[in-house]
């Protein structure tokens, strides 16, 4: 279940086992679980009488995060599964425990901890699993990284190592995502999160040699390099547009070309972000002492009476009521 407030999403976590299931209903229940959540697998286990498998499962929105822990076991995604899967989704399996063999397009890796192979549930693929076995699983509608990376046929089956530069930062990131939705459930998570997400693991595999990256990549690489350049100097009271375009060195009109195949305007983003950002400060118990005009003259407004009209346009409260009614809810 996803929850979503002010655009900004709120992932709900569900955990499901075998734990309780009868020893000779373990394997049905594991498959049309992983065949619901993920795409139409068949799983072989090595023990058939003592195979247990965990699944906890995080809904991003556009993306679906879901941590498999299993006993060893051989995994198949077949022609026959292929016809039968509904939703065409490209999998980024990222190893967490124990090592396992990835098998796609004639693509054949065993991977280990911080590695990731991304499959593609319009081919068969399999796995062999030889020891208990941890990994995160990424379900990612199959058009949204087809349109970033263009040629998909070069990335099915391909792992990447945690060891690496770009694929490195990536599985860094993946990591401490997943550690942020367990840790903090009902956090609020940037509206922009599934943008970041996919054009990083999108630019990991077009590092790939071999691989060009297509206009969609490297339109949404500048997109990650105009979107950290805000976050950098968000509360800059003379953050504009034009400034965000020098600063990245592109032109205004090419800044607000990339805005366009979004939902809002560079300028409309800035905004936003502050909002969000001073929202986290009134929220704060521990910043309570601090005035409204202190937190919005140091969130990049300069007038303290706009700050509280476009406050309350956002969140539909003003600063004063939202900063009470996140106390009562946090007992402050």
């Amino acid at each position: 279940m996803l929850r979503c407030v002010g655009g900004a999403t709120m992932p709900h976590l569900e955990t499901f086992s075998t734990e309780g299931i009868a020893p000779q209903r373990r394997v049905d229940y594991w498959n049309e679980l992983t065949g619901s959540v993920m795409t139409q697998l068949a799983v072989d286990p090595a023990d058939w009488n003592a195979f247990s498998g965990r699944l906890t499962l995080a809904d991003l929105g556009r993306v679906t995060i879901a941590d498999v822990t299993s006993d060893p076991a051989a995994v198949q995604h077949s022609r026959q599964h292929v016809a039968r899967s509904r939703e065409p989704r490209f999998l980024l399996c990222l190893q967490l425990e124990g090592t396992c063999v990835h098998r796609q397009e004639g693509r054949e890796t065993r991977v280990e901890y911080g590695d990731f192979t991304l499959f593609d549930s319009t081919r068969p693929y399999d796995v062999h699993i030889d020891e208990r076995n941890r990994s995160l699983v990424f379900c990612i509608p199959h058009q949204e990284l087809a349109r970033r990376l263009g040629d998909t046929d070069a990335v099915a089956g391909v792992t990447l190592r945690g060891s690496g530069t770009v694929s490195g930062l990536t599985s860094r990131f993946l990591q401490n995502l997943w550690q942020h939705c367990l840790a903090s459930p009902d956090t609020l998570l940037p509206p922009r999160l599934n943008d970041a997400l996919l054009d990083l693991v999108a630019s990991a595999y077009s590092e790939i040699q071999g691989i060009s990256p297509s206009p969609a990549t490297l339109a949404a690489r500048r997109r990650q390099q105009i979107r950290e350049y805000i976050e950098t100097h968000l509360f800059d009271p003379d953050l504009t547009p034009a400034r965000v375009a020098k600063g990245v060195r592109v032109s205004v009109r090419y800044l607000h070309q990339l805005f366009e195949e979004g939902e809002e305007t560079a300028a409309r983003y800035i905004l936003r972000r502050r909002l969000e950002e001073a929202s986290r400060a009134l929220a704060d118990p521990a910043q309570r002492g601090r005035s409204i005009t202190d937190i919005a003259l140091n969130h990049g407004f300069n007038d303290v009476s706009h700050f509280g009209r476009v406050f309350r346009e956002r969140f539909g409260l003003t600063p004063g009521e939202f900063r009470r009614q996140s106390q009562r809810t946090t007992g402050g």
